[in-house]
């Protein structure tokens, strides 16, 4: 399947989409590489091109039924891998999910192994993470309106459960929890600092590109949680050759195949429930209400209106 397949292709406001999601069971959003949607049994294709107030997504999200769940995948590098771990506009593609309805949201990441037991081709549903990026806009709330939200628990619990129980359920190698060291990039590590990694308590995978996404995913309210696949050993495995693209790639290609029934099983049996993330906000809001007024008020209306009086 390619994008020529899509049945349509909208722009949004999106109101019609959002009128759908509510009758939808669930509605997942699956941050990834371009090629996850095409999955057997998913219908009712549809391209939609979202704009928001911190610019432009990574690409169109693609919308797909699997029963009476609603899914929305966005490439986070774009369709043909056009944006560095750097580049990519995190605001905008989770802003775009939260105004599409998402209600989950699935991060299905390429990593690193930092233990000699995760090896190349598990799967990880880590629990924690550890910024180490440096250059990136890491939240919604700045420009007239502060929010302080909790991430002692950045990972959602309901959904991380979903991918555990689909992994198990398809009898995938896979493994639990673990902490995710997301460095800047777009370079693989140096020896040292892979083996610095490794002297960290509970670090299981390195990565580039999710965070800030779990930070805004938090502020936006949707409960997040990371399928990720590992690809190599980084450079810190004296048995296995450091790191290159070649090998994340044949790797890669040979995990997407298990990505898909992953989501498609999570897609089957969603996480339900209340959940931390859904209400993040309640008490983070820091700046007086009566502040926030005019752009800042529209630029964040699709968080704020939730709490505060009508403008």
């Amino acid at each position: 399947m390619t994008t020529s397949s899509l049945n349509s292709t909208t722009s949004v406001p999106a109101e019609s989409v959002r009128a759908q999601s509510v009758r939808a069971q669930s509605v997942i959003g699956v941050l990834g590489g371009s090629g996850l949607y095409e999955m057997p049994g998913l219908h009712r294709l549809r391209e939609h091109t979202v704009a928001t107030p911190f610019g432009a997504p990574s690409d169109a999200l693609i919308e797909g039924w699997l029963g009476d769940t609603q899914l929305f995948f966005l490439p986070r590098h774009g369709r043909g891998h056009r944006f560095t771990p750097s580049e990519i506009n995190y605001r905008a593609n989770i802003w775009a999910l939260k105004k599409m309805g998402v209600t989950a949201i699935v991060s299905v990441s390429a990593v690193g192994s930092m233990r000699e037991e995760i090896v190349p081709g598990d799967l990880v549903i880590i629990d924690q993470f550890i910024d180490r990026t440096l250059s990136r806009p890491r939240t919604f709330f700045e420009n007239g309106c502060v929010a302080h939200v909790g991430f002692a628990d950045p990972v959602s619990r309901g959904v991380a459960s979903a991918l555990t129980t689909a992994c198990r359920n398809l009898g995938l190698r896979h493994h639990v929890g673990g902490a995710y060291v997301c460095i800047e990039g777009p370079q693989f590590s140096t020896r040292a600092e892979s083996h610095t990694f490794r002297t960290w308590p509970n670090v299981a995978v390195v990565g580039m590109t999710n965070l800030p996404e779990a930070r805004l995913a938090r502020e936006a309210e949707i409960p997040y949680a990371t399928l990720a696949l590992a690809t190599d050993y980084d450079c810190w495995h004296d048995g296995h050759a450091a790191v290159s693209v070649d090998q994340v790639i044949a790797v890669l290609q040979a995990n997407v195949a298990n990505a898909q029934k992953v989501v498609r099983a999570v897609a089957e049996n969603p996480p339900v429930g209340a959940d931390p993330a859904h209400d993040a906000l309640r008490f983070a809001i820091m700046t007086r209400p009566d502040l926030i007024v005019g752009e800042v008020r529209q630029r964040l209306a699709l968080f704020l209106d939730k709490y505060l009086p009508a403008a």
